[in-house]
């Protein structure tokens, strides 16, 4: 009997994560604008900032990786310039402990980016000090900002324009759907790039 109940928490589970993924669905308009604001950044040769905090945090650094590296084994190509904020342990480190925690992302982006550059950041709550901090320094600089984001929006969506909020409070399920969608955005931009 346990297994059986086992069984249907995994299938709870997985009608969740279906039921949020059409509900994203619902945000195509705003899916396609990121598609169009990271191609054009990448196509006119900026670059792409990307930060979280913990597994959001992991996220930015997976999907950068794959546009630095390749999204595709089959497809060799040059690499394009998506960066994660989160820089070393000795960056970070010295930021918190000097200024403060919530400046780590804001301070690299002011000494990393140009005008013309993107910032595109994911956080489950919105609320995260250090991810409000870097939105409002991108405003600051003139730089277009994007968010993944969950349980509402939270402060950053006061400080972002162009949100995806995941319709959800469940942390685990906003960042499968952020990875999702991460990873479907870039697959579309970099046809778009190589085409």
């Amino acid at each position: 009997m346990k297994y059986k109940n086992k069984e249907q928490n995994l299938q709870s589970e997985i009608n969740q994560l279906i039921a949020l993924t059409k509900k994203i669905s619902l945000s195509e308009k705003n899916i396609n604008f990121f598609i169009k604001k990271i191609y054009e950044t990448i196509k006119k040769g900026n670059k792409v900032f990307m930060c979280g905090n913990g597994g959001s945090a992991g996220e930015a650094q997976h999907l950068a990786a794959e546009f630095l590296v390749r999204l595709n084994p089959k497809v060799n190509r040059q690499p394009f310039p998506i960066i994660t904020l989160a820089q070393d342990t000795s960056t970070l480190t010295a930021i918190g402990n000097d200024f403060d925690f919530k400046y780590i992302f804001s301070r690299n982006l002011q000494a990393l980016a140009n005008k013309n550059d993107l910032l595109f950041v994911l956080s489950t709550s919105g609320n995260s000090k250090n991810i409000v901090e870097v939105l409002k320094k991108a405003k600051q600089l003139k730089i277009t900002s994007l968010s993944f984001l969950g349980c509402g929006g939270g402060n950053a969506k006061k400080y972002s324009k162009n949100c995806i909020v995941v319709p959800s409070t469940n942390v685990a399920r906003i960042q499968e759907i952020h990875l999702f969608l991460g990873h479907y955005i870039l697959n579309v931009v970099e046809k778009k790039l190589l085409s």
